[in-house]
């Protein structure tokens, strides 16, 4: 049977010069619009890149044709921990295609939160959506999800900071909301979050002047992402997997059961298939994924690190990472070395990300939060790409029982922590090892499409609107 067909349509001229030489970053880059990802392209100029210290050694480019039983299309969380359970757990070496430099995608680009969450939907709403016994499975599940990730963390210096996460009440209408979410996973899950007046966030956690209140939740592990990403790598390559950088697949067709992955150096022929672009993929990667992840862009920028009578005005006593109840939430946290960092939504177009305005929001948002830090010079400014779903829920999954193709994709922008776990469940499904949970919804159904795909950006934009005026007006 045919699978996937030509992704990328370039000259061979085009590809013998991309294989001789490396790209410059590129801040324009829009995966619904951009025909191919890049190669050897350098990383965003985040924080966490220029913190992270020396990369681990790879593997380099692909520079012949090779066959391999397994390979894995992305080098961030998902793809580096699914070849790190594929060698710890089923003994096979996969090789990982990496366009660009390792964990180069939403991985060296997000706020290094890790809530015991996944995708963009609340335990009310799954109770809603699927009823209460999936939904106890389902929290089940992310629960374990954050466990893995609490495991391998607890094995890689990534500046972990172990303190939980404050859901933080913006505007008073929104603490009926965070009390009635906080009940739900007390009294139907088990969980001890708990309710916190504004006088005691001041006095036990921090004296954020925007805040009227917030749900503590004790699971939460801020980490350095691109730390924890080379960690993976390094562990995955101890155990004999392949992560080949500057190799993007820009031919992607399926031959007598092979699938035939061009590079720049050489065919990949791989027996089997999974796929960990996050936001990064673009469209013509695979049929199976023509409109199933919407990208959303996320700015981010890190403030020079803070002075001691700013660090005691801020007064975070505890250093839980934050969101507030925005729906164009803001996430943000002080860091081990006394920055701050705070992200948002903003920018639709790759084309508008550079414009000031979305750096600007950033410096509001802080300013209300912390009036001090209203000047503050910021060190770092950076942005990328959130794969969201159409439903707003992940998928780990064989979509197409007939083709040896998997993927794990649509986080929402909460997949630091559950990517890990993900990556485990790939690997399982890869191999063909069955698992109870795999009749939970985000394993049994492939990710939805939108009968709109055209119009999705107008879409969003307009919501973006359309939520300002919510958040902060009505």
């Amino acid at each position: 049977m045919n699978g996937p067909t030509v992704l990328v349509r370039e000259s061979s001229s085009q590809v013998m010069a991309d294989a001789k030489s490396q790209e410059a970053y590129d801040p324009r880059f829009d995966p619904l619009v951009s025909h191919r990802v890049g190669h050897a392209m350098a990383y965003a100029p985040s924080y966490w890149a220029a913190t992270a210290g020396v990369a681990p050694p790879d593997d380099g480019p692909i520079q012949s044709d090779t066959d391999v039983d397994v390979a894995i299309i992305g080098s961030g969380f998902t793809g580096l921990a699914a070849a790190l359970f594929l060698a710890r757990e089923h003994g096979i070496r996969a090789v990982v295609l990496e366009a660009n430099q390792v964990a180069w995608g939403c991985t060296s680009r997000n706020g290094g939160q890790g809530q015991n969450a996944s995708g963009r939907l609340y335990r009310s709403q799954w109770v809603r959506r699927w009823g209460l016994d999936t939904a106890r499975r389902l929290d089940a599940e992310i629960r374990e999800g954050f466990e893995t990730f609490r495991s391998l963390v607890s094995e890689i210096d990534c500046d972990a900071q172990d303190f939980g996460h404050l859901f933080v009440a913006h505007r008073e209408k929104t603490l009926d909301f965070l009390a009635r979410e906080s009940q739900i996973r007390n009294e139907l899950f088990g969980y001890r979050t708990r309710m916190i007046n504004r006088a005691d966030l001041r006095a036990e956690f921090c004296k954020e002047q925007e805040a009227c209140g917030a749900l503590y939740e004790p699971e939460g592990i801020g980490i350095h992402p691109l730390k924890l990403a080379f960690g993976y790598q390094r562990q995955a390559r101890a155990l004999g997997a392949k992560v080949h950088t500057a190799s993007p697949v820009t031919e992607w067709r399926t031959q007598s059961g092979r699938h035939l992955l061009r590079t720049p150096g050489g065919v990949v022929r791989a027996k089997r298939v999974g796929i960990a672009t996050g936001g990064y993929g673009i469209q013509g990667l695979t049929p199976l994924l023509r409109n199933r992840v919407m990208p959303i862009l996320s700015n981010s920028m890190v403030t020079r690190p803070l002075t001691a009578d700013e660090l005691s005005e801020v007064g975070m006593r505890c250093r839980a990472f934050l969101t507030d109840t925005r729906t164009l939430r803001f996430y943000y946290r002080l860091l081990p070395d006394n920055r701050f960092q705070i992200g948002s939504r903003s920018a639709v177009h790759g084309a508008d990300a550079q414009a000031p305005e979305h750096l600007d929001l950033l410096r509001l948002g802080l300013a209300r939060k912390f009036p001090i830090l209203k000047d503050i010079a910021v060190d770092y400014s950076w942005w990328g790409w959130v794969d969201v779903s159409h439903d707003m829920m992940p998928r780990i999954v064989q979509p197409d029982p007939d083709q040896r193709i998997f993927y794990a994709l649509g986080y929402g922008g909460n997949g630091v922590s559950f990517s890990a776990h993900a990556g485990r469940r790939l690997a399982q499904r890869i191999v063909g090892q069955h698992h109870p949970a795999f009749d939970l919804p985000i394993y049994n159904s492939p990710l939805p499409g939108h009968l709109f795909s055209a119009f999705r950006r107008l879409g969003q934009a307009c919501l973006y609107r359309w939520y300002a005026l919510r958040d902060e007006i009505l």
